[in-house]
């Protein structure tokens, strides 16, 4: 569970509420009073979703996909279906506040103008959303914590792996700064380039991240890619230098479900509740 927890949540599986963050064992365990005769027996008899998509998913076995011009698609097919029915999306325009109006309305402050919505979803961090929020409502954001975390991906020409699969994750007994390594050239071989080259990427972070950050140390670049290259070196035998390397430090990322996580969200329900929010 260990492993499992860091490559998830980047997070320690002493302190995660297994709850919220595993939802189906919990439910496993508190229908049939045993965590594996739960998952053998199942959940039961429940409507699952269907599409030719899905069918096609599972005649033949897909354990990743992605799309030929990336995730940025996603964003860019929902933009394209909803202006074609007439929806208009503002770009540019950053909410500089959110206030509850009469009749459950939000009102969208964004800097020289504004506008109300009958509904408001916000994708953002909590600790930017509580200086969205109204006063009274502040402390719903405050109630969710989240951690940084670390991806460097890395090239290899002429490299091969000495095993096979998706990737592995690692515990912390082992290696406290390195929460995994996943081998994209296994998942993914027709995104390699011209010249094809071995892809790797190392996800950092966790614990050791966040004693990095208490004691001041400056997050390098320089850094993140060294402990990357160690970890490869180590653990796949990638001990010459990679051809490109890419590192991303990924800010308030992973959010953090930890012990109680379920009571402050019924707290939260409780708070819109007496509110009147929508």
């Amino acid at each position: 569970m260990d492993s499992l927890c860091r490559g998830v949540f980047a997070g320690n599986s002493r302190e995660l509420s297994i709850r919220s963050c595993f939802p189906s064992l919990f439910q496993a365990e508190q229908t049939h009073r045993s965590v594996l005769l739960g998952l053998l027996l199942g959940p039961g008899r429940t409507p699952q979703p269907d599409s030719a998509l899905i069918r096609q998913a599972l005649a033949e076995r897909w354990s990743q996909w992605s799309l030929r011009g990336g995730l940025e698609m996603l964003p860019q097919a929902l933009e394209t279906h909803l202006t074609s029915r007439g929806v208009t999306v503002l770009r540019g325009q950053p909410v500089c506040g959110l206030s509850i109006q009469a009749e459950e309305r939000w009102k969208v402050s964004l800097g020289d103008s504004s506008l109300e919505a009958d509904h408001a979803i916000r994708a953002i961090p909590a600790s930017v959303l509580s200086k969205l929020l109204p006063a009274e409502a502040a402390p719903l954001a405050r109630a969710l914590s989240a951690i940084a975390a670390v991806s460097v991906n890395m090239q290899y020409q002429g490299a091969h792996l000495p095993v096979q699969g998706l990737g592995h994750l690692v515990p912390s007994s082992e290696d406290p700064g390195v929460l995994g390594i996943v081998y994209d050239s296994v998942a993914f071989p027709e995104q390699d380039g011209s010249p094809p080259g071995l892809r790797v990427t190392v996800m950092l972070g966790g614990s050791w991240l966040q004693t990095l950050e208490a004691s001041g140390c400056v997050l390098s670049q320089e850094l993140f890619q060294q402990r990357a290259q160690e970890a490869v070196a180590t653990q796949l035998a990638l001990k010459e230098l990679p051809s490109h390397c890419l590192v991303h430090l990924h800010k308030n990322c992973i959010p953090q479900y930890t012990l109680g996580h379920w009571q402050k969200l019924e707290s939260a329900r409780q708070f819109l509740a007496a509110q009147g929010c929508p």
